[in-house]
């Protein structure tokens, strides 16, 4: 397989890029049928050239073909398979191209499974997809091509970034990507409602499944990359507020915000607006976190790329793109002819509350992003180089979050258009109570000096009990005798727990997280065989270390013999690594995992004290700390449940 077939094949696709994103355009403003029926077989073209290419690509590193400077950089003959083959995307170029690939593979799906809608809105949205894909692919093919060749190739590569030298990286990437790039369809779809200066009620309809896509996408990829960092970077963490994992967050924010306002632009024909806006800014918040992943102005252990020219262009992206769709969004919002004026707005209502929601979720995505935008500023200035970290997060972001969580049960328990309070919260009374108590427990135990953890461990509680009293209201607990709930259990439609698991399962996400911060501890001893450690009621014997050796890497591994109670537990043997290729070394963490809690052990380097060697241990204890990831899978597969909502399945004749 020649690898200029690849380039060729992106080129390609960049001329039909053009072609899809400007006669179908022409054609639905001038009612050319013709031109407007070219959306269609130019956005599967551009998939098909672009698959080509990625596979182009996949074969080239699989066979360690060094001619290609890509391959060179970023492999190693002797790597394991896996890491061959998710080495494709372990760097700046073959992400990128992964990255419009699957922005291409957005638009077919577009053009395959929306037979039913109107030709002219389709035209229009895959025009705009076309957009995009033409930034980007002039992006990879001018500045990032991963095709370039080596005049005198070597006869082996430099290998992988050891850190990348793991499963995760096949999946975590290409989650991230397929959350990123599936908030442009949401954009597109808003671009096109904002060209015909029509909207409906359908078009959220048909938004809100591609959005929640993304979303669901967005949410996996960023589980998992929490627990990679957790369990490969060695220093006992799940989130760190690091910029780039900022990046991510920002648009799973305003991603959750833009789900529940189309919720509402769907159900009650309002906000329509305020729809299109948050799909325009989550699709922004997507490329401004593509440059910083692969601009240059950040040190991350996640950033791809150090070339500031490549960050100017991304700039020169997001200035055309997110820019040129507010100035439209500007210009044209107001005249949206499709709104039902005569529905009135109650606050005491469901969309009363999902409108509630947006202004927290808007703010705090705000308050993450003037967190990290901040420092970059003061830097590009010359005004000196800051660090945002922890404390302004708490002091900032949970204030805001708190009272979401506080009011996110009443929601589904709420009706559409008007709801009264009482009968509301006489359904959620139980679970308040409880809650309370659960939190009142933790403040007395701790004598005062947990109030936080209090507040965490109440949340989570009441979340997760008013999960449970939206399933109750679904199944008619206390309507129907208690023999006919497995029934009514069994016959609920899937898409009714979509609700259940996301709230329930970001309740499960609290406690975790409130676990391992209240109550962690730490242990940092110098040992030397023989030595005995205690944390949490467990009995760690330092046993010795040895000499191993991988498919790539050399190790000195530890032995530590775990006792609880007098019992034997376990044995764990963290690693530092040395990577003979690469020439760096990499902590793995050797872990003993329960849901009652963690305990986490790493090695560090060797000291000498008083003559004698010894070596450096860091033991933690995580209490609760599973729960975060249990918590996240939850709200997944929440995501899961919810696109299996029958959307709709044709339009109106005024409809966009």
């Amino acid at each position: 397989m020649i690898a200029e077939t690849g380039h060729f094949a992106m080129i390609l696709a960049f001329c039909v890029a053009l072609l899809q994103s400007t006669l179908p355009l022409y054609g639905a403003r001038r009612n050319h049928q013709g031109f407007v029926l070219m959306a269609v077989p130019a956005a599967k073209l551009q998939f098909i050239l672009l698959l080509w290419a990625f596979a182009v690509l996949t074969v080239k590193f699989v066979q360690s073909d060094f001619s290609l400077w890509l391959v060179t950089a970023n492999s190693h003959a002797d790597k394991p398979f896996i890491y061959r083959l998710t080495g494709v995307w372990g760097n700046h170029e073959g992400s990128m191209l992964l990255w419009i690939l699957m922005l291409a593979a957005y638009g077919a799906g577009i053009a395959q499974f929306s037979k039913s809608m109107p030709d002219t809105l389709k035209a229009r949205v895959l025009a705009v997809q076309g957009m995009i894909g033409v930034a980007f692919l002039a992006f990879s093919l001018f500045t990032s091509n991963p095709f370039a060749r080596l005049v005198s190739p070597p006869f082996e590569g430099n290998g992988l970034n050891p850190i990348l030298q793991d499963p995760a990286l096949a999946v975590h990437p290409p989650l991230l990507y397929a959350g990123y790039v599936g908030f442009s369809l949401a954009f597109s779809f808003s671009v096109a409602a904002l060209m015909s200066g029509k909207v409906s009620p359908d078009w959220a309809k048909w938004v809100r499944p591609w959005t929640l896509l993304a979303w669901l996408s967005l949410t996996l990829g960023i589980a998992i990359g929490s627990f990679w960092a957790y369990y490969e970077l060695g220093w006992g963490g799940f989130w760190f507020w690091d910029p780039v994992e900022n990046a991510s967050f920002m648009p799973w924010l305003a991603g959750t915000a833009l789900l529940h306002s189309a919720l509402v632009t769907a159900r009650r024909n309002t906000l329509h607006s305020w729809t299109m806006l948050l799909a325009i800014l989550t699709f922004g918040l997507c490329i401004a976190g593509t440059f910083l992943v692969r601009s240059g102005v950040l040190t991350s252990v996640h950033a791809f790329a150090t070339d500031p020219t490549r960050g100017v262009f991304i700039l020169m992206i997001l200035g055309v793109l997110a820019g040129g769709a507010l100035l439209l969004f500007a210009m044209r919002s107001a005249g949206l002819s499709s709104a039902d004026k005569n529905v009135p707005f109650q606050p005491v209502s469901r969309e009363g509350a999902l409108i509630l929601n947006n202004v927290f979720l808007a703010s705090a995505t705000a308050t993450v992003f003037l967190g990290t935008i901040y420092p970059l500023v003061i830097d590009a200035f010359g005004l000196g180089k800051i660090s945002v970290g922890a404390p302004y997060y708490n002091a900032g972001f949970v204030p805001l979050i708190t009272p979401l969580l506080m009011l996110m049960p009443f929601g589904p328990l709420s009706g559409w258009g008007q709801s009264e309070v009482l009968p509301v919260f006489k359904k959620l009374a139980m679970a308040f109570l409880l809650a309370v108590l659960s939190a009142l427990t933790v403040f007395i135990v701790s004598a005062g000096h947990q109030g936080g953890a209090a507040l965490g461990v109440g949340l989570s509680l009441w979340l997760m009990l008013g999960a449970l009293a939206d399933l109750a209201k679904k199944i008619r607990f206390n309507s129907v005798p208690l023999a006919r709930l497995p029934k009514n259990i069994s016959k609920l439609p899937l898409q009714q727990w979509g609700s259940v698991l996301a709230h329930g399962g970001l309740g499960v996400m609290i406690l975790g997280i409130v676990g391992t911060t209240a109550w962690r501890s730490e242990v940092v001893q110098a040992v030397m065989p023989g030595a005995v450690m205690e944390i949490s009621g467990y009995e760690v014997t330092f046993d010795g270390e040895s000499a191993v050796s991988g498919e790539n890497f050399t190790a000195e591994q530890g032995e530590f013999s775990v006792r609880r109670g007098g019992v034997d537990v376990t044995v764990l043997k963290p690693e530092k690594r040395f990577y003979t290729v690469e020439r760096q070394s990499t902590t793995e963490a050797a872990i003993l995992k329960n849901l009652a809690g963690h305990l986490y052990i790493v090695i560090a380097d060797e000291t000498i004290t008083d003559g004698t060697a010894s070596r450096v241990v860091r033991i933690w204890y995580h209490p609760l700390v599973a729960f975060i990831w249990i918590g996240g899978l939850i709200m997944a597969l929440g995501g899961v449940a919810a696109l299996t909502r029958r959307e709709v399945k044709s339009f109106s004749n005024d409809s966009v």
